[in-house]
């Protein structure tokens, strides 16, 4: 019988969420044990205007750019790093000891040198003058207002956005800590600052993070003026050709000041599994680490009681299951782990939708000391249990769950990097009506948050950390950083997401150059996999492979074999003979063969390119094809056609996909590249600011390869869609192809009321295709059918000329935090109120009320006008605004829309 690879895991929730507790004695007023304060308001900005007039406070050298162009293959063969050697003074070495809780040989960890580097800067002094600055609120994005970078020798190129990421930056605030705190620690959370991070408060260095995408804690305590103005500086440096995409610049996540007594559970401190698992009942078991920051051994109490939560993340009645109390003794600025175990009874477990539930709950752990609370501290988790099957894949709580998934990167379009959890929300709130269930964060450990909604919402996560190791895709990039930070980059990261229970895997890498470097890659996966079974030894390991094959040391490393584009294979077509690309057969079967125990799932498939609303002639007759002029793509426009018939070069089609996972159901699913178009890594076309790979565009709009996907991933859905539009003046009597998705198996397409023929999907067909219809003005309607039944009608019309402009919002009602979002979505329409395409009227939006419109877009990826601006032209009919409410004002929002020679539109949102 054949071993199964199994893995049956706590589900956990990201970030443990600690809230604000009060405890009274006899007739003192009640101390507040524990505080996670938000400071994200009012910080005062400054960039330089350039790299060459700003200061000296550098965490380390780097190498000299040479050659700005970052146009190059997306496949192509990472290089190794350049050694540099340090010829002016750095503050490395007075960084790296912030990463030491995270170092698990104590000999490996860093001491600080003597000295207060930067202690004489003005940024960093109490009494600088910084009433010039700009005044800004957190997430805060520098880049993302442009100016766009334009021309053939832009700074910044079409890789990352055409976007001012690059420079050197400081952000400062004041602290109030009043003197009645002292005694308590004081600890600044940071979820994520882009990049090289360096902290001084009150003059001195406190610490930093170099790697942009981490959560990371400095212990603030011992430099706080308490009863007095407190001077925080923040110092930002970001490089140019640091990423191959928009990475964002800045505190471009939450920051946090948390405030605990002397001994309290340390960051990230719990750690819950569950084993067991089946709706009768459940194993649950806490793990807690307790620090004592104070000078003096301490003994105390440690209790902990699971509540269930509802769908808003609310406790809902009595404790339903208590692990056992226990008393220990922590010394003097030291540690202490403990665990327990309790039985749930009947738990609600926590799985994907729509045959399960996301049920989560919370285990609230107290520390006592003589009957006092010193501190409780929330985790919430789910439970559930997970099979990696050899032979179907995913299986959740006993049933199979085929991976629906896409890849995301962290952008949030018009917004930038700046985390907001409604922008982030309404991107899996589309990708669930699509019928996507799993999300793999390419390539990076995501916003804490962007955790939070995959666990209430019953998404399936790959958590992925490194895009580089040792060896480096881009100059700057962060293998710079990578032999110092791997293992508190990996740790911290771990810890951080370990209790999340929609996380069901670790990804350690993708496509790293040491795919190529035999054993002494391998040797670099042990390291990490070795670190991270440590950390969470109940989840499998990965890491994505686009060259790396079944008779190499690389993938004999992980648990899972995860495979980017290899299961289709790699430029296959004859014109990539005698290149010196990637070219690979497909390898789905010489994997299972290889690695019979080991599950496989596709990490990247497709890659498919296309602009919405754009049609180009003449159309493919192949199932997959690169993109070329004539084939697919127009250079002089830089736009791909909407037939969903081309891909990259190392990519492939929908359809082809779906046909070679149907030809290897052993196979657990696949991730697509991408869910969303995302700002920069333009291929094919760098001149443009962001990516065609999305299944939605950037503004949020859905490509026809939406309908694609939907009628396969949703199949008892009835829809069928029709394209292309129906409006070629131009056209008449040419030949103008129709294809129809559906989730029917068959369909009749009508023109004009005659027919044109009924058609049946064959095996691994997964789209019908009129390819001979001359055009004529007039109605194309689809009549799909099912099982021989009638399924659903779909139509087309021509339309009129344009006259109005509609608008629609996706929520009329919004919290006045100044947080939260409305998206509106206006339409170019005829007399009919039928959208119009190709056209691309100039639009201008205004607001009055508790609200400000802060973005902007079309979704056109050659748009170079600045996601602040009020004004945009429509792209093919379509344009998006983005209104976000003002803190604490309440009201009605208004918002007039209006075009030269169109009827305007207005629409309100309440604001409450």
């Amino acid at each position: 019988m054949r071993k199964r690879l199994i893995y049956i895991i706590a589900c956990l929730f990201l970030f443990a969420i600690p809230q604000i507790f009060a405890q009274s004695r006899g007739n003192d007023s009640s101390k507040i044990i524990r505080q996670r304060i938000s400071i994200n308001n009012n910080w005062n900005f400054f960039k330089y205007d350039s790299i060459s007039n700003s200061d000296h406070l550098i965490y380390d050298e780097r190498p000299e750019l040479i050659n700005r162009s970052d146009d190059k293959e997306a496949d192509a063969q990472p290089t190794e790093g350049v050694i540099i050697e340090t010829k002016r003074k750095v503050l490395k070495p007075w960084i790296l000891p912030a990463g030491n809780s995270f170092i698990k040989n104590l000999a490996d960890r860093h001491a600080r040198p003597e000295g207060n580097p930067g202690s004489d800067f003005p940024f960093v002094q109490n009494n600088f003058n910084d009433g010039e600055w700009e005044i800004v609120d957190l997430p805060h994005d520098w880049a993302i207002k442009g100016p766009f970078q334009e021309g053939d020798r832009p700074e910044v190129g079409g890789g990352m956005g055409r976007l001012p990421i690059n420079g050197v930056a400081w952000y400062r605030k004041k602290l109030d800590i009043p003197a009645s705190d002292k005694g308590k620690s004081f600890f600044l959370d940071i979820d994520g600052a882009m990049s090289y991070a360096i902290v001084w408060l009150n003059g001195n260095l406190v610490g930093g993070w170099p790697y942009g995408y981490a959560s990371w804690r400095l212990d603030i305590t011992p430099h706080i003026n308490f009863g007095e103005e407190n001077q925080l500086a923040i110092r930002i440096d970001n490089p140019n050709q640091s990423a191959r995409w928009y990475p964002g610049a800045g505190l471009y996540r939450n920051v946090w000041l948390v405030k605990t007594n002397r001994v309290h559970v340390a960051q990230w401190g719990t750690f819950i599994t569950t084993e067991d698992v089946s709706e009768s009942a459940a194993t649950v078991s806490l793990f807690v680490s307790i620090d004592n920051d104070s000078e003096k051994n301490s003994t105390v109490e440690v209790s902990s009681k699971i509540y269930a939560l509802n769908a808003s993340g609310i406790i809902t009645g009595e404790a339903i299951a208590v692990f056992p109390s226990e008393i220990i003794n922590v010394a003097a600025g030291k540690q202490v782990k403990i665990s327990n175990t309790t039985s749930l009874n009947k738990p609600r477990l926590w799985g994907p939708p729509p045959t399960q539930a996301p049920n989560m709950y919370v285990a609230i752990t107290a520390l006592k000391k003589d009957g006092l609370t010193l501190d409780s501290y929330e985790t919430k988790f789910g439970v559930r249990s997970l099979d990696f099957d050899l032979d179907k894949g995913v299986i959740v709580n006993g049933e199979h769950i085929s991976i629906k998934g896409v890849n995301q990167h962290h952008d949030l379009g018009a917004l930038g990097a700046a985390f907001n959890i409604r922008a982030a929300e309404r991107q899996l709130e589309i990708l669930r009506e699509m019928g996507c269930n799993a999300i793999r964060m390419s390539h990076n450990p995501p916003a804490p948050e962007l955790l939070e909604l995959t666990d209430r919402m019953g998404f399936l996560v790959v958590d992925e950390i490194f895009d580089v190791w040792e060896r480096r895709k881009t100059p700057l990039d962060f293998h710079l950083i990578f032999p110092d930070w791997s293992e508190p980059d990996t740790r911290a990261f771990i810890r951080r997401d370990r209790n999340h229970p929609s996380v069901i895997m670790w990804s350690y890498g993708n496509e790293v150059g040491e795919q190529y470097t035999g054993e002494q890659g391998a040797a670099v996966a042990n390291r990490l996999v070795g670190i991270i079974k440590e950390e969470d030894p109940t989840r499998p390991t990965t890491s994505a492979m686009n060259w790396a094959k079944p008779n190499m040391p690389f993938p004999v490393e992980m648990d899972i074999i995860s495979l980017n584009y290899q299961g289709e294979g790699i430029r296959q077509d004859p014109e990539f003979e005698g290149t010196n690309r990637i070219r690979t057969k497909p390898m789905y079967d010489d994997f299972h063969t290889q690695f019979p125990d080991k599950m496989i799932f596709s990490s990247e498939t497709a890659s498919a390119f296309s602009s919405r609303g754009i049609y180009l002639f003449p159309v493919s007759k192949e199932l997959s094809s690169p993109v070329r002029d004539a084939r697919g793509g127009d250079s002089k426009i830089a736009q791909v056609t909407s037939y969903e018939l081309h891909a990259v070069d190392f990519g492939s089609t929908v359809d082809k996909v779906f046909g070679s996972l149907e030809r290897h159901s052993f196979v657990a699913g696949e991730f697509v590249w991408t869910g969303w178009d995302y700002i920069g890594e333009p291929t094919p076309y760098y001149s443009a600011r962001s990516s065609y790979s999305g299944i939605i565009d950037l503004a949020g709009f859905k490509k026809d390869r939406f309908y694609l996907y939907q009628s396969h991933w949703r199949p008892e859905l009835p829809m069928a869609h029709i394209l292309p539009h129906w409006n070629w003046p131009e056209r008449v009597g040419e030949i103008t192809p129709v294809h129809v998705f559906t989730s029917g198996d068959e369909a009749e397409l009508f023109l004009n009321g005659k027919s044109l023929g009924k058609k049946k999907k064959g095996e691994y067909e997964y789209r019908l295709r009129w390819d001979d219809i001359k055009y004529e003005p007039g109605v194309l309607k689809a009549v799909a059918y099912k099982n021989g039944k009638k399924w659903v009608e779909e139509v087309v019309k021509t339309t009129s000329e344009p006259v109005k402009l509609c608008a629609t919002v996706d929520r009329n009602k919004i919290t006045a935090d100044g947080k939260d979002l409305s998206f509106i979505t206006v339409e170019i329409a005829d007399k009919e109120g039928l959208l119009v395409p190709r056209t691309n009227n100039l639009i201008e939006f205004s607001i009055e009320g508790p609200g400000e419109i802060i973005a902007t877009d079309n979704g056109d990826p050659t748009n170079m006008v600045s996601f602040s601006s009020n004004k945009r032209e429509a792209f093919n009919g379509l344009v998006l605004v983005i209104v976000r409410s003002k803190a604490g004002e309440k009201g009605v929002i208004k918002v007039k829309v209006k075009s030269a020679g169109l009827k305007e539109t207005k629409l309100k949102i309440k604001s409450k």
